[in-house]
């Protein structure tokens, strides 16, 4: 049971960078901003569903 809560993290830290990677790329159009969104991943998703 172990093994199977761990990986829902791990997938759950990928889907969070993933997402916030696409929201910056949308907006910003820059690497290096997708880069630094995509490293604070969940927060930076948050912040633009509170922001908008």
């Amino acid at each position: 049971m172990a093994s199977k809560s761990s990986t829902t993290v791990s997938s759950g830290i990928g889907l969070g960078s993933a997402l916030a990677v696409a929201i910056s790329w949308s907006l910003h159009k820059s690497i290096l901003w997708a880069i630094l969104h995509g490293l604070f991943s969940w927060f930076y998703v948050i912040y633009y569903a509170i922001t908008r």
